[in-house]
């Protein structure tokens, strides 16, 4: 039987399991699973379900657990792949529920704006999850912008 680790991080509860270039952890204060994968340098978190995060296991390769990581919705993306400076897309502002242990990082390079991101989100088929919050967010900005007008 395997044993569960459940510990403390940054202040919240968490169970996580890991690989060599992947982790993954369920806040159970928020009731939410993230997952990190890690390749040369750059860096994703995502939000995964409990069957994926259930999946995951030590024994399996890294790509294997890669690819199950990577059918959950993307938050936050850190590229450093040598083909340019470095840069951050922040999908979901909440990324630090479901991946603390990101939230007190700085990333290097520049991060793009909000309207970058959010024109990415509309564009990219493979940002189709992130539309609804980008656009929920898009429009709390704009009301805040009216209102202080």
């Amino acid at each position: 039987m395997r044993k569960r680790i459940s510990i403390k991080a940054k202040g919240k509860r968490m169970q996580f399991k890991k690989g060599i270039s992947w982790k993954a952890a369920y806040n159970e204060e928020k009731g939410v699973y993230g997952a990190e994968v890690i390749f040369q340098g750059s860096w994703d978190l995502y939000e995964i379900s409990a069957a994926v995060y259930h999946q995951l296991t030590k024994n399996m390769n890294d790509s294997q657990a890669e690819e199950l990581i990577q059918t959950g919705r993307r938050l936050y993306s850190h590229v450093n792949d040598r083909c340019g400076p470095p840069y951050t897309v922040v999908l979901d502002d909440d990324y630090a529920d479901y991946c603390p242990w990101m939230a007190d990082s700085k990333p290097v390079g520049k991060t793009w704006d909000e309207g970058l991101t959010d024109a990415a989100v509309e564009v990219l088929a493979s940002e189709s999850e992130n539309r609804e919050q980008r656009r929920r967010k898009r429009e709390k900005r704009a009301k805040e912008v009216e209102n202080y007008e």
